[in-house]
């Protein structure tokens, strides 16, 4: 099938202009900086990426799940502009400002369960994170902080401590605060050697057990999780799963947390990912990325008796809830509410032509995700299960090449993840399946 959106005009990928500004960066830019695609971007609609060389791209990475809704949509374009001819910021903190408080009211309307209506805005993922360990330390007079095996959940210092991956994320960077963690439900690998389903489950209640030892009754503060762990490999855990842990959490009167900084927003068909396991009540909801129409958001929302713990000016930021960041994101969840129907459209769509493909390469491992947020976990033995770094590696390249933009992830380096924008039209979709087929394909050659 001959490519119609993607669009390949350089001899190689990245091409000659992005190949001297990545010596620009060489140059500028610190090293811990990493790069999936070395192609520097002109311009993005939709759900094309354009690179300075002429090159277009098919973005299934949305910015690292940012774009729910494509770039660039126009009611956001329209708000932003609306917004900057106003004014472009004077810190809530300062002079407060309406649209700070539409974006925490919407977040109230829409938040998982009920009872979570009051919020601090803020700018990135890891910023919110910390946040709530903060708040729910300050609640609960208790300072332990849990988190799961595979789960991540930023890069400053307590987000870091309680991300589980080292590298590259953790190594070098101690010592980090004390934190601590529990497994995962991790079904395809199993840390208790165990089976879905005549397990029960039984990672939900080692939790349980841990918090009634004595190194931890009556001093855990929270717990955080994301409902599918994002960076650890887009792992979803079975339906019993966060019921129980949730459960688990009012039994020991500790805050949960519901980090839905990748998984909210609408991508996985619902507004909030955890609402796909019916009984799970979070006392804290976590939100960022896909909430900002593509400028920097962060939110912490919560029970009132535990968000009015700290106080006055305990909580804040200058640039939180930045005016312009809070018009882009009241206009991009309008559209992420009207569109979520398509969600199970595309769904349908993935995990069909991603188990024709794991029906012939045995290399793929599992086929997982919820929704527009697909991964395909490599193996290179599926009895042993061993990682297949190399393969994630070359697949994810090899598509680039040919005009489709992957990610990759997973605690072992090999898994690829797949989030399309929410509203990817179907023509589009279907051409970046085919290209991650030829790429699967060339890489495994079987």
């Amino acid at each position: 099938m001959s490519a119609k959106y993607a669009s390949i005009k350089t001899s190689e990928v990245p091409g000659p202009k992005s190949v001297e500004l990545g010596k620009m960066r060489e140059r500028l830019i610190a090293k811990g900086v990493g790069i999936v695609a070395p192609v520097y971007i002109e311009k993005a609609e939709g759900s094309l990426l354009s690179d300075i060389d002429g090159n277009v791209f098919i973005d299934m990475g949305s910015g690292i799940g940012v774009t729910n809704i494509g770039h660039r949509p126009a009611e956001v374009e329209a708000a932003i502009k609306t917004q900057a001819e106003k004014f472009i910021h004077t810190c809530f903190q300062v002079t407060p400002y309406e649209s700070y408080l539409r974006v925490a009211e919407k977040i109230a309307k829409v938040a998982p369960g009920s009872g979570l209506t009051k919020s601090v805005l803020f700018n990135a993922g890891a910023e919110a994170v910390e946040n709530s360990v903060k708040i729910s330390r300050h609640y609960n007079k208790r300072a332990a902080a849990f988190s799961f095996n595979h789960g991540f959940h930023g890069r400053t210092m307590m987000a870091l401590a309680l991300t589980a991956k080292e590298m590259p994320y953790k190594a070098g960077y101690g010592p980090l605060p004390e934190t601590y963690k529990v497994e995962f439900a991790y079904c395809y690998r199993c840390p208790f050697n165990m089976t879905y389903p005549s397990c029960e489950v039984a990672c939900a209640d080692k939790i349980d057990e841990t918090w009634s030892s004595p190194q931890f009754e009556g001093k855990v503060s929270s717990l955080i999780g994301e409902p599918i762990a994002g960076e650890g490999g887009f792992i979803v855990p079975p339906k019993e799963f966060y019921p129980k842990v949730s459960k688990i959490c009012k039994k020991h009167g500790v805050v949960y947390i519901d980090d839905e900084i990748q998984t909210g927003a609408g991508r996985t068909g619902k507004m909030w990912c955890v609402e796909h396991w019916p009984g799970t009540e979070p006392d804290i909801l976590v939100s960022g990325k896909g909430i900002g129409g593509g400028f920097p958001l962060s939110a912490t929302t919560g029970r009132p008796e535990i968000m009015d713990a700290p106080q006055v000016g305990g909580l804040g930021g200058t640039f939180g809830g930045n005016p312009v960041a809070c018009s882009a994101a009241l206009a991009q969840m309008e559209i992420i509410e009207r569109s979520m129907g398509n969600v199970s459209k595309i769904n349908s769509y993935m995990v069909k032509r991603l188990e024709e493909l794991h029906q012939r390469f045995p290399t793929i491992g599992e086929v997982r995700g919820v929704g527009a947020m697909m991964a395909l976990e490599l193996v290179s033995d599926p009895k042993t299960k061993e990682p297949a770094v190399k393969e994630t590696g070359a697949i994810k390249n090899a598509a680039l090449k040919k005009g489709l933009l992957i990610l990759t992830c997973g605690t072992y380096n090999n898994v690829i993840r797949m989030h399309p924008s929410i509203i990817m039209p179907q023509d589009i979709l279907e051409e970046s399946m085919d290209i991650l087929e030829q790429s699967v394909e060339e890489v495994l050659k079987v």
